[in-house]
């Protein structure tokens, strides 16, 4: 019978914690959880956006004059405005009661009718209008026609404010789910790990692989199903603001999201070698919590200096933290989405990232491959470090 190849080992490992996780009862609920809340927040988002409805204006007397004025004044304050003629007094009462108007001006008084208050949309368009149409008939009395009115340029300094804050609400959603995801993965690698050595399982699987070959298959099986997640996610959650139109930067949508499914392959590859390692040190799950919390409160702190460079995205402490490798997946995406980032600034992000892992996996591999066997209380990393060179 031959020996399997090491590529072999790494893949049967991988196949087996894919296998053991997706039947895990704690990584089905928050699947679930993430898509039953993405979900609703794209339905919270539709039921907002569909609340815009028309200010509907009711009119008795001259609708010729007024109804191009409301609809004037409601151009002016960014409303829309619908007008409606109605005969009398009686019909703008019924209209009220049955809400079919927000409002009925009669223009005789001229007087408001509204069922218990007016808002201020209503209130600003219906008075503006009759305080226009009062100013024209007073100059028209006292001989003054063909005023002419000059129309005032709008010049907006920032025409892309609008698209450039939808990219920068996508990141910071997108990013808050890579860090959710990596904290989650992170820990099932770490709890794996831990739960191997406490029932000496780790010692059958060493009889027939090397360390780093558990290792790797760990990674790589977890990474291959969290890679999985997050892109159901962004599919789900792309295709939801497509479909209802939630966006009007379909383009800049995908490339986020893209963006944020790359960065996590690259921050979950550092931080679950460095969440199995830090496993490794300790053989009772009571005891994981202390080993992993610094790796934590560095992954909290890349979320809140990510969160933070979408205000800032060419500020210092932004700039500085998109190359600091294991803040950088993070942090890189809020800026790209938040501001102009240069190709070459991506690229040496990435390659500082890459050459961390590869440093991680390296010391790690040590690490790992010195605590593995050794149970009891809570190992140092220099007695794991001395135990593998033994």
């Amino acid at each position: 019978m031959s020996t399997p190849s090491s590529a072999g080992l790494v893949r049967l490992v991988a196949a087996r914690e894919i296998s053991e996780r997706i039947r895990d009862k704690n990584f089905i609920i928050s699947s679930v959880f993430i898509l039953v809340l993405l979900v609703g927040v794209l339905g919270l988002q539709v039921a907002l956006d569909s609340g815009d409805d028309p200010t509907r204006v009711g009119v008795v007397g001259d609708v010729a004059a007024l109804q191009p004025a409301l609809e004037a004044q409601g151009a002016a304050i960014d409303a829309d405005v619908e007008v409606v003629e109605l005969d009398d007094e009686a019909a703008a009462r019924a209209a009220i009661e049955d809400g079919d108007v927000d409002g009925v001006l009669l223009a005789d008084g001229p007087e408001l009718l509204v069922e218990q208050q007016a808002d201020g949309t209503l209130l600003t368009v219906v008075q503006g209008a009759v305080s226009q149409l009062s100013l024209d008939q007073q100059l028209s009395d006292a001989g003054i026609t063909g005023l002419a009115v000059p129309e005032v340029a709008v010049s907006p300094l920032d025409p892309d404010a609008d698209e450039d804050g939808q990219r920068v609400v996508i990141a910071i959603i997108g990013v808050s789910v890579l860090y959710s995801l990596i904290i989650l993965f992170g820990q099932f690698v770490a709890q794996g790990v831990v739960e191997e050595k406490a029932s000496r399982v780790v010692e059958l699987l060493l009889a027939t692989m090397k360390p780093w070959q558990l290792l790797a298959g760990k990674i790589l099986g977890l990474g291959l199903l969290g890679l999985a997640q997050i892109v159901v996610i962004a599919v789900v959650a792309v295709s939801g603001a497509l479909a209802f139109d939630l966006v009007d930067i379909p383009g800049e949508l995908i490339g986020t999201a893209v963006s944020v499914v790359a960065w996590f392959v690259l921050g979950y590859g550092f931080y679950a070698a460095i969440f199995a390692v830090a496993a490794s040190l300790v053989s009772r799950q009571e005891d994981l919590g202390t080993v992993i919390m610094p790796t934590t409160l560095v992954l909290v702190a890349a979320l809140i200096v990510g969160i933070q460079a979408a205000a800032s995205p060419d500020g210092a402490l932004a700039v500085v933290t998109s190359y600091v490798p294991g803040l950088s997946p993070v942090v890189m995406p809020v800026r790209q989405a938040a501001g102009e980032v240069a190709v070459w600034e991506i690229a040496l992000a990435v390659a500082l990232m890459v050459l961390a892992i590869g440093l991680v996996v390296r010391l790690g591999g040590r690490i790992y491959s010195g605590a593995l066997l050794r149970t009891g209380g809570k190992l140092k990393v220099r007695e794991a470090l001395a135990a593998e060179r033994a």
